[in-house]
């Protein structure tokens, strides 16, 4: 099971970027994808994540500025960031937890980390 994610970059306070992450591999099943970011000095922390069933999660200092979104065709999870911040300034991991077809059980997987960077 591989995650590919795209997306980051840098862009100015106030404006927006969208990371996508892409799973392939033997996933029998999705639980759930979503996004963790690491700033320099500080722990990893959760952003958003979502149920394979739509359920979406956030951090409170991210609700109202991102959105989560899944396609469930292309087993892909997209993070859309509006209205950013300076303390959005990291790097920015895929996560997914899934059920790989040669294991039977549910797993963490994670992709490599993109970093974003808001300058103000």
């Amino acid at each position: 099971v591989q995650l590919q994610a795209s997306g980051g970059g840098m862009v100015q306070a106030g404006g927006s970027l969208r990371l996508s992450c892409a799973a392939s591999g033997m996933i029998f099943r999705i639980n759930t994808m979503g996004w963790y970011r690491q700033a320099p000095g500080k722990q990893r922390e959760l952003v958003a994540v979502i149920t394979w069933g739509g359920n979406e999660n956030y951090a409170d200092s991210v609700k109202g500025r991102f959105t989560i979104s899944r396609d469930l065709a292309r087993n892909t999870v997209n993070l859309q960031m509006n209205r950013m911040k300076s303390e959005d300034t990291a790097v920015y991991y895929c996560n997914g937890n899934f059920v790989a077809g040669f294991t039977g059980s549910s797993s963490d997987y994670w992709g490599q980390g993109t970093l974003v960077t808001v300058s103000s």
